[in-house]
C-alpha cells in the first residue's frame, strides 16, 4: 500500500493534534489497549489524518471538523491492527489479494510473506509477481526475498534456483523486508559460501535475517546457526527451544497454524519460567484457506495464547509491537500511537476477541466479520501457468516399487517408512515389513502404511520416486495427488491403489496443478491451482469449499489425521527431520543423505 511517510506528514499531523486542521477520522470512547505500556485506558479517543495517526488522548473534539468522520467506540476496546510476522501465502491456495481478504475481517492488517513456494517454481520473477501484487493492497504486505531455492542442495532439484545475485537484486525493491527462512541450517553453520554471501547482502542492506532451525540438537550447531545471522525463528516445538533462541538474542516466533501447534509447549517459556515476553512472536506459518474462512488467522492464534494462560495485552504485544520492533518497523505500525498507521481493530472482548471493525490506513475495510471495501483481482501472466509438465502420460507400473534383489521368491521386505506426526511438521524414520508379490513391495493398510510417490513435475522428465508412508490410515483403494509439495513442489501421491495414483497425477496434469482425491476408481475432489500449481484465481470462500470437500474426500477414504493435507505436503520438504522423499531418492535428513528404500 502506497502511504505517505512520517517525515512528510509531521506538520499536518501536528496541525490536526494541536487543533489547527481537521481529522479525516476520529474514533471515540474507546478503551485504548496501549501495547508500549501495557496498560488498557479507557475513554480514549483517536484522530486519524492522512491515514496517520495524529492524536490519541482522552478528548479529541477540538480535531473535530464538519467532514470529519466519528466512530463511536462505546467503551469497545481499540487494539492495534495485527501482524503474521512469518507466513507463507501459497498455502492458502490463494493469491495474495485473495489472501489479504480473507483475513483482513478477521483484524490482520500487516503480513510478512515469504513466497518461498513460487519461487522454487518460477524463481525472481515469481517472486517479483508477488511483491508487485502485494503493493497494490490496502494492507501492509512486506515480502521476505527467499533464501533456500533450492533448500537442500544436492537432495533436490527445484524448477529455479536462486543466489546470492538474486537476493542482492531483491534487496534493493522496496517492498522488501528482509532474507526468508534460511532453512538449510547445515549449510550456514558448515560454512556455504552462497549462504553466507545471501546473509551478507542482507545485512549489507540493513535488514532481517529469518531463521529455520529444525534440529532438536542444541548443542554446537545451533550455537554456530545462530552466529551467522539469523534473526528469529519459528521452527521451535519445545519449551527448550523458545528458551535457547531468546537467551541467543534471537526472537523466537511462536506458530499456530492449520497443521502446526507449537505455542503451548513454548509459551511456558513465558509463563513459566517469566522470560521477558518482548523477545516472543506469533505467527501462522502456513494456514489453509479452510482455517482462513472458517476458524480465523492471527485473532485465531492470540486467542489461543490467551488460552496458553498468556495475559491478553501480552499475546497482543506478540502479535503486534513485537513483530514491528522485529522488523525495525514500529515508527510505521504495531501500536495505537501518533505518526504510525491508522491500522487498528475494534473488539468488545479481549478474550474472545470478536473482530467487530477493522480500520487500516485510516480507512473502514471489514465490519462484522464481512470485507466493506472492494480489492480487485490481480491478474497473473501467461508464464505463471502451464507449469505441471510431466513428460508423457503416467500408468499403474510407473508406481512400482521394485525390490533391489532378484530373489522372486522373496514375500516380505523391510523398508523405510516416513511416520507423519499429526499436528507437527518434523516426522519419524521408522522401519516396517511389509508384503512383496512378484517382486513388487506393497503398501499395508492394515500396518496403516500407504504407498507414496514423488513426480518430477519441472522439466518433463517423466521420473518418479517411490517410497512408503505411515499415518493416513487409508484403507480402501484411493490415491490423494497435489503440485503443492514443500519446498521444490514436484507432485506427491499417497495411495493404496496404483492405478488411481496414476490417475491422479494425470488429471492434475490436465488442469494445469492442484490436489486431487481418487477412490475406488473414481474422482470424488478436485482443487484446481493453476498458478504455478500452487494457487487458485478464484476467490477465497470458493477455495475454502473446494478444500472442504477434499477433506471429507480424505476422510471418506479412512483418514482420520487432523489436516492430513498440510502433512501431505510437506512429506518431501528435506530440511526438517527425519525422514522425506524427493526427485532424488529417500532423504534421511538427520544426516542430509540420500539412503535406500529397503533396509539392510
Amino acid at each position: 500500500m502506497n502511504r505517505k511517510s512520517w517525515q512528510e506528514m509531521t506538520q499536518d499531523l501536528v496541525a490536526v493534534a494541536m487543533g489547527r486542521m481537521h481529522a479525516d477520522l476520529v474514533i471515540c470512547n474507546g478503551r485504548w489497549v496501549n501495547v508500549h505500556s501495557g496498560e488498557i485506558l479507557p475513554g480514549s479517543d483517536v484522530a486519524v489524518f492522512g491515514g496517520r495517526i495524529a492524536y490519541v488522548g482522552p478528548d479529541a473534539s477540538h480535531c473535530i471538523g464538519p467532514k470529519t468522520r466519528i466512530i463511536e467506540a462505546k467503551q469497545r476496546y481499540l487494539v492495534p491492527g495485527l501482524c503474521d510476522a512469518h507466513m507463507h501465502v501459497e498455502s492458502g491456495m490463494v493469491t495474495v489479494t485473495e489472501f489479504a481478504r480473507a483475513v483482513i475481517p478477521h483484524g490482520t492488517t500487516s503480513m510478512f510473506i515469504d513466497p518461498h513456494e513460487i519461487a522454487n517454481v518460477l524463481g525472481l520473477p515469481g517472486v517479483r509477481l508477488m511483491h508487485d501484487e502485494a503493493a497494490t493492497l490496502p494492507i501492509n504486505v512486506y515480502v521476505q526475498m527467499p533464501s533456500c531455492v533450492p533448500s537442500a542442495p544436492g537432495l533436490e532439484t527445484p524448477g529455479a534456483s536462486i543466489g546470492p545475485d538474486e537476493v542482492a537484486e531483491a534487496m534493493t525493491w522496496p517492498g522488501i523486508v528482509g532474507l526468508g527462512e534460511m532453512m538449510n541450517f547445515p549449510g550456514v553453520f558448515g560454512g556455504d559460501e552462497n549462504l553466507h554471501a545471501e546473509m551478507a547482502a542482507t545485512m549489507r542492506a540493513g535488514k532481517v535475517i529469518g531463521g529455520h532451525y529444525a534440529s532438536p540438537d542444541l548443542g554446537r550447531p545451533f550455537h554456530g546457526y545462530v552466529a551467522g545471522g539469523p534473526a528469529d525463528d519459528h521452527e521451535g516445538t519445545r519449551l527448550e527451544d523458545a528458551v535457547a533462541r531468546v537467551r541467543q538474542g534471537m526472537k523466537a516466533m511462536l506458530r499456530l497454524g492449520s497443521a502446526w501447534y507449537d505455542v503451548a509447549a513454548q509459551v511456558k517459556a513465558i509463563t513459566e519460567q517469566v522470560l521477558d515476553s518482548r523477545n516472543f512472536i506469533l505467527c501462522t506459518d502456513d494456514s489453509h484457506s479452510g482455517t482462513l474462512v472458517g476458524e480465523g488467522h492471527m485473532d485465531r492464534v492470540v486467542r489461543h495464547a490467551i488460552a496458553q494462560g498468556l495475559r491478553p495485552i501480552t499475546a497482543i504485544q506478540m502479535a503486534t509491537l513485537n513483530t514491528a520492533l522485529h522488523f525495525g518497523l514500529e515508527r510505521d505500525m504495531g501500536s495505537i500511537t501518533p505518526g504510525r498507521y491508522a491500522d487498528i481493530v475494534i473488539t468488545s472482548d479481549l478474550v474472545a476477541l470478536p473482530i467487530e471493525m477493522v480500520i487500516a490506513g485510516g480507512q473502514i475495510v471489514a465490519e462484522n466479520g464481512r470485507i466493506a471495501i472492494d480489492i480487485p483481482a490481480y491478474t497473473y501472466p501467461d508464464f505463471a501457468v502451464g507449469t505441471v509438465k510431466l513428460g508423457k502420460r503416467l500408468a499403474a507400473s510407473d508406481f512400482d516399487a521394485r525390490l533391489t534383489t532378484e530373489n522372486r521368491r522373496q514375500t516380505t521386505a523391510t523398508v523405510r517408512v516416513i511416520g507423519v506426526v499429526e499436528n507437527q511438521a518434523p516426522t519419524k524414520a521408522l522401519e516396517r515389513t511389509l508384503p512383496v508379490v512378484d517382486g513388487l513391495i506393497q503398501p499395508d493398510p492394515a500396518q496403516g502404511v500407504s504407498h507414496l510417490a514423488l513426480v518430477e513435475r519441472h522439466r518433463a522428465t517423466g521420473e518418479v520416486t517411490n517410497g512408503f508412508v505411515s499415518g493416513f490410515g487409508f484403507n480402501v483403494p484411493c490415491a490423494v495427488a497435489s503440485t503443492v509439495a514443500h519446498d521444490s513442489h514436484h507432485m506427491i501421491i499417497v495411495g493404496t491403489d496404483m492405478a488411481d495414483m496414476a490417475r491422479a497425477a494425470n488429471r492434475l496434469g490436465e488442469v494445469g496443478g492442484g490436489v486431487v482425491v481418487f477412490k475406488e476408481g473414481r474422482e470424488i475432489a478436485l482443487v484446481e491451482l493453476p498458478i504455478a500449481g500452487l494457487m487458485s484465481d478464484e476467490r477465497a470462500e470458493i477455495v475454502a469449499a473446494k478444500a472442504g470437500r477434499m477433506v471429507e474426500a480424505f476422510a471418506e477414504c479412512g483418514c482420520t489425521m487432523h489436516n492430513a493435507y498440510m502433512q501431505l505436503s510437506l512429506l518431501a520438504l528435506v530440511v526438517i527431520p527425519e525422514l522425506r522423499i524427493s526427485d532424488k531418492g529417500i532423504v534421511d535428513v538427520r544426516t542430509f543423505e540420500v539412503v535406500g528404500l529397503s533396509v539392510g
